[in-house]
């Protein structure tokens, strides 16, 4: 029996390894980083749904004003408890003071129904609170929607020390290992992923699709959007927009396995079958090699492996403003990262802001997950936005 164990561990392990180099193959077709543009563009409306970031909102708001794309600023605040909504028209933002979330609706999809809506300009861009944009970074995504129906934009990340960058390095790699790298469209709607902390669409398409009413009971409320979007007919693009895009996430490394480790697994947009693959690439290509190192008996596939997340280390030294040893010795963590992936998928946490949600809201799965709640907007499959209807 032991024999057999063996056995069908490596041909797990073969296959995980497999996919894992398939998915990190595709990294040959990325396109180039996105750089700024200068030129003219449709009017942006920047949107950015706030809840108690009166620390952090300042950074984001200061480089929007003096943006030449940038046709208004709209900071929805959503019932802070602090200080963020006197800060934020200080800045000239236009603040829109969210109402009480409905029934049944995640307060972060309620207050970017209620900024999108406010906007004036044909093209909204929506950022998070604590990014922090660069010149030329709202026409880029502008001009990508000449070809894209939606742009979700990859960040630089702003770590604050060895632990803190280590943890973020390891969990940022199993979603590599489960999606592959930034860029390359996915194969099929199921395995979109985006960046809800940066996304770009015309208004126009985004409420005749009432996307957000459709994915409103879901945590994980940026990939449900893409990959709900995605099987309407609409083109989602993932660029990595590191050279114009930061963003400071967390404080510290527990911060990190708290806040970020709640989603990781993204269990309300997969179904079981996809989740339980992921869980065993993660373990078997990530978890299992250097479990093996440390107890003195690694495979050769397991040094294959190693050598395999030794180079990814290396691809991801520009995604960090800051890379050091934390990015080196992020391998190491992967047993630990491997864990908190299988918490997430086990026992999501439905806490965030100050507010607890239902257990539908991180267990979602079957047609839910797949296709959004039909009844929060017409039924049926939508067709692509048409490019004349929408200018």
């Amino acid at each position: 029996m032991r024999v057999l164990v063996v056995r069908v561990l490596a041909v797990a392990q073969s296959a995980a390894a497999l996919v894992v180099a398939a998915r990190l193959a595709r990294g040959r077709d990325r396109p180039p980083p996105l750089a700024a543009n200068s030129g003219e563009v449709e009017p942006v409306s920047v949107v950015i749904p706030a809840r108690d970031e009166e620390d952090r909102i300042e950074a984001c708001l200061a480089p929007l004003r003096a943006d030449p794309a940038v046709r208004e600023v709209i900071v929805v605040d959503d019932r802070s408890r602090d200080g963020t909504a006197k800060l934020a028209a200080r800045s000239g933002a236009t603040v829109v003071a969210g109402a009480p979330s409905p029934p049944g609706w995640v307060g972060k999809q309620w207050a970017l129904r209620q900024g999108v809506e406010a906007a004036a300009g044909p093209v909204v861009v929506l950022l998070d609170a604590d990014t922090r944009p660069k010149a030329g970074l709202c026409a880029a995504l502008a001009e990508l929607l000449d070809a894209w129906d939606l742009v979700s934009a990859g960040p630089r990340f702003v770590t604050g020390g060895v632990a803190e960058q280590a943890l973020h390095a390891s969990l940022l790699t199993t979603l590599v290992y489960r999606f592959g790298p930034i860029g390359p469209a996915a194969k099929s709607p199921g395995r979109v992923l985006v960046n809800g902390q940066c996304m770009a669409f015309r208004k126009s398409a985004m409420v005749e699709a009432d996307a957000f009413g459709r994915v409103r009971r879901h945590l994980t409320d940026d990939v449900a959007l893409g990959r709900l979007l995605a099987r309407d007919g609409w083109k989602v693009a993932f660029v990595d927009a590191g050279a114009l895009l930061e963003v400071d996430m967390h404080a510290s490394a527990a911060d990190v396995w708290r806040q970020w480790g709640r989603s990781i697994a993204l269990r309300d947009v997969t179904t079981p079958g996809r989740l339980a693959g992921d869980l065993a690439v993660v373990w078997l290509a990530a978890a299992l090699p250097v479990l093996r190192l440390v107890a003195g008996r690694p495979k050769p596939l397991d040094l294959a492996l190693l050598g395999q997340r030794l180079l990814l280390t290396a691809a991801l030294w520009g995604s960090y403003r800051e890379p050091g040893p934390g990015l080196i010795l992020s391998p190491l963590l992967d047993p630990a990262a491997a864990i908190r992936l299988a918490l997430s998928a086990l026992r999501p946490g439905r806490t965030w802001r100050g507010r607890t949600y239902g257990r539908d809201a991180v267990g979602l799965t079957g047609r839910a997950a797949l296709h959004g709640d039909q009844d929060a907007g017409r039924l049926g499959r939508r067709a692509r936005p048409g490019r004349n209807a929408v200018r």
